[in-house]
């Protein structure tokens, strides 16, 4: 999706006024926590804010970035400013504009304020895909599983269909607890029993081979990932945290299937 273009021009304060730096320091942090909240892994956010503090002339900012939070100090003067992350998902097109709208800053095409009125555009991108495309996804992705690594076609169908209505589950119970980890752990247990239901009625054959395909979709390959990668590139507090909410997450998953397989199994 684009984000640019039309946003008036508005007075440039002086490059060394507080204000400008002040306004560079909310830019960073504003860009930062876009990047954060979208799965972002924490070396390009660090290498982001510094690229745009270079390019702005803010040549002394420094940033501490961590999955919960941000602090941006650039002088004695602008003080240090702290952004908080409340929330983390994952969407590449949101990232994508933070670097697009970067670079357009460093090809001098954007004033800082232009930038950061831009970036307050890019936080409100909406779905890029339609709700009906992410459910076929889902429920492709939960039948195509049972083939792949089981063989197992005649369950195809009915994996999609649990798969689906698992991830359905998932999306809705998220908009509605903000508790951590609740969300994985209810679609869980719901695939799980439409797993075991479905096998009673003779819709399916293996009630394994179901519940592994329709957990597919809820399964946190992306946090693993950005885990291994902060840690390689020297994140040592962000990389183990963001290793252990994958592993709690994974955790809710097993917990709700096995707490369907005991009562119902």
């Amino acid at each position: 999706m684009k984000v640019v273009a039309t946003v008036r021009k508005q007075e440039q304060p002086s490059k060394n006024s507080p204000a400008y730096s002040n306004k560079v320091v909310q830019t960073c942090l504003l860009a930062g926590k876009i990047l954060i909240e979208n799965g972002s892994e924490l070396n390009r956010v660090s290498d982001t804010i510094k690229r745009i503090a270079d390019n702005a002339g803010l040549k002394d900012l420094n940033a501490y970035v961590t999955i919960t939070g941000l602090m941006i100090s650039a002088n004695d003067e602008a003080g240090a400013q702290i952004k908080e992350i409340e929330k983390r998902d994952f969407d590449l097109r949101r990232i994508a504009a933070v670097n697009k709208l970067s670079r357009r800053f460093a090809e001098k095409r954007l004033t800082i304020n232009q930038f950061y009125r831009l970036l307050l555009k890019v936080e409100h991108i909406g779905l890029y895909y339609p709700f009906w495309l992410l459910m076929v996804s889902a429920a492709v992705l939960s039948g195509a599983i049972t083939i792949v690594f089981n063989n197992d076609i005649p369950d195809f169908f009915i994996t999609s269909l649990v798969g689906m209505l698992g991830w359905l589950i998932f999306r809705e119970v998220s908009k509605r607890v903000h508790a951590s980890f609740i969300s994985e752990f209810v679609a869980a247990m719901a695939i799980g029993a439409m797993g075991i239901y479905s096998v009673k009625l003779g819709l399916g054959q293996s009630v394994d081979n179901i519940i592994i395909g329709s957990v597919m979709p809820l399964v946190p390959g992306v946090p693993i990932t950005n885990a291994v990668r902060d840690l390689i590139s020297g994140n040592l507090i962000s990389g183990p945290a963001r290793g252990i909410e994958a592993l709690i997450c994974a955790c809710a998953l097993g917990f709700g299937v096995s707490l369907a397989l005991v009562w119902l199994g």
